[in-house]
């Protein structure tokens, strides 16, 4: 029985991980045409429920904190005046609840715990059908379970739902600061060791540390439209004019955090945020299913990464206890994830809607402190 995973993000890695362990053969195609083809974003808070017991499950707790951050658990929230809310350090000796590690690094983990040949790079799934898979180069490969791994704008969702990923009114441009214990010792002491937030009037700008020494920047614009980047006169082909009209459209803020944005290099990204509709489901189809931000993405708030991982490893497991019946295992496993990320999707929701308030900080503060 031959297993197709399209997708070598996290959570199709951590199946193809769980099944290897298990003995099981799978096979992930991956439209990318090396691993370090593109980079891979910015660092995951990996929560101790979710994300940990993914790799607990995949035998790789004692790898993971190699490379996990206990001080990025530290958080730091203030107003836009600068008023200091909320300032949590946490102690060396502290438990991992939901240490921060690099989406690369972790994902580096994955691919080197699979065998060599269980990725194949540069193939772009195109279709699907009667047990057989099409990628753009014109090759095909054999499948009885197709999984689909391919993140937001799945091409494999399409077997099973009609559902799309809308706009959330959320657009965030992401910018970053090399090096920064060196370059900007006074910023970096500002940012601390973990994540930096300033959140109100419909806007946020946070910080978060890298384990490279890059500070990401991460700027929100809520109840925008999906065309706000065409609007918002942000010059993105001119580095430095738009790090000025960035720092314009947050006028009245304290000019510490302003000058985060000052401080960025040339990398500018415009990223409009999508989401699909919470708590889809769709009839259990023999032969196809899918995990991770193809089956239920949902708001940046913490959820997406951690809910991906546990789906490969809720997967891989009903897998290995129905070897000889993948329509069995795959029912059970929809069961499963179509309730734990429903729940998750409500709370990501709810997330999202305090940080678009005018009073998100007070709101986050509460979240963080509750009475």
């Amino acid at each position: 029985m031959t297993i197709a995973i399209v997708g070598a993000g996290l959570g199709g890695l951590l199946l193809a991980r769980v099944l290897h362990v298990n003995g099981i053969d799978a096979v992930v195609y991956e439209r990318e045409s090396a691993r370090g083809a593109r980079g891979q974003g910015g660092a995951l808070d990996l929560h101790s429920r979710t994300g940990q017991q993914a790799l607990r499950e995949a035998g790789l707790t004692g790898q993971f904190r190699v490379i996990a951050r206990g001080p990025g658990q530290d958080m730091r929230l203030l107003e836009p005046d600068g008023t200091l809310l909320l300032q949590e350090d946490t102690p060396d000796d502290a438990p991992l609840e939901r240490p921060e590690v690099d989406r690369s690094e972790l994902r580096n983990l994955l691919l080197d715990s699979l065998p060599e040949h269980a990725v194949r790079w540069g193939h772009a799934f195109e279709s699907a059908g009667a047990g057989q898979l099409h990628f753009a180069d014109g090759s095909s490969a054999m499948y009885d379970l197709l999984v689909g791994a391919d993140g937001a704008d799945s091409r494999v969702r399409a077997l099973l739902t009609g559902a799309r990923p809308t706009h959330t009114g959320q657009n965030v441009v992401e910018l970053g600061i090399p090096d920064i214990d060196r370059t900007y010792p006074d910023l970096a002491a500002m940012v601390g060791r973990g994540s930096y937030w300033v959140l109100g009037n419909g806007q946020s700008l946070s910080a978060q540390r890298n384990g490279d020494g890059r500070v990401r920047i991460y700027l929100s614009f809520y109840n925008t439209d999906e065309d706000w980047f065409a609007t918002s006169a942000i010059p993105f082909d001119d580095p430095a004019a738009a790090r000025l009209r960035l720092i314009d459209l947050f006028t009245g803020w304290d000019p510490r955090s302003t000058a985060l944005i000052a401080a960025c290099d040339d990398m500018i990204l415009p990223r409009p945020i999508t989401t699909l509709p919470v708590g889809l489901t769709w009839p259990s189809t023999p032969g196809v299913t899918l995990l991770g931000d193809a089956a239920h993405l949902m708001p940046p708030v913490g959820q997406g990464a951690n809910m991906a991982l546990l789906d490969g490893a809720v997967l891989g497991l009903a897998l290995a206890a129905h070897p000889d019946d993948f329509p069995a295992a795959v029912s059970e496993y929809e069961r499963e994830m179509f309730e734990r990320t429903s729940a998750a999707g409500r709370q990501s929701a709810r997330m999202q809607e305090m940080l678009s308030s005018p009073d998100a900080s007070q709101k986050m503060l509460a979240f963080f402190q509750p009475a």
